[in-house]
């Protein structure tokens, strides 16, 4: 696949710097209110590389017993708290979808973290796109077709990048093969943060 599937959209620098170290700064009051932690794989047990959180009404978690979105922070049973005014803004300019996200996922990647080829398919309503934001250090981003095992295109995502899952993409499998160090300085101590948006439930 040398080509985005249908329905993908990469939209380089839509970002600047100062909307950028301003994401931060909001993404630094979430983690205060819902600290990062270290999911584990369904069953076997087996932690990811990534830290994450949640912001919003749901929050996407994994445990020994599964993948599920629900109101509160795992370990501190806390809510989520509410997603940041700039990604509501951000849906409403690109999702093309007339509803608001629910879950803001927030991943830390750090030098050797990264994310295996997988789908966002754990929303009842797979009409609304997944629409994410890359800060920090760039990574080397992979998007495949919705069959596993096919064909796939590799592209390198910088700080301040958007990527739009929907349409005929909302099922591609997609992953992080690695991040490359020290090429921005945004982060003072380094690393990627990826924020995801999703709608999770269908409007009434």
């Amino acid at each position: 696949m040398n080509a985005l599937p249908e329905g993908a959209r990469h939209l380089p620098g839509h970002f600047d710097r100062a909307a950028q170290e301003a994401l931060v700064e909001a993404v630094r009051a979430v983690v205060a209110a819902a600290p990062l932690y270290t999911p584990v794989m369904p069953r076997w047990g087996r932690p990811f590389s990534v830290r994450m959180t949640n912001c919003g009404r749901l929050g996407w978690v994994s445990d020994k017993s599964g993948y599920r979105y629900q109101p509160q922070h795992p370990v501190t049973g806390e809510p989520w708290p509410a997603i940041p005014k700039a990604l509501l803004a951000l849906w409403e300019e690109v999702a093309d979808y007339p509803h608001p996200p629910e879950a803001c996922l927030v991943n830390f990647y750090d030098d050797a973290a990264k994310m295996g080829l997988h789908q966002d398919k754990d929303e009842a309503d797979l009409s609304a796109p997944v629409v994410s934001v890359s800060l920090g250090d760039d990574c080397r981003f992979r998007v495949g077709g919705t069959e596993r095992g096919g064909p796939t295109a590799s592209i390198r995502l910088a700080s301040g990048d958007v990527f739009v899952l929907g349409g005929a993409a909302r099922l591609c499998h997609h992953g992080v093969d690695r991040i490359y160090p020290r090429s921005s300085a945004l982060l003072k101590n380094g690393g990627r943060i990826n924020l995801t948006l999703r709608r999770v439930t269908k409007p009434a």
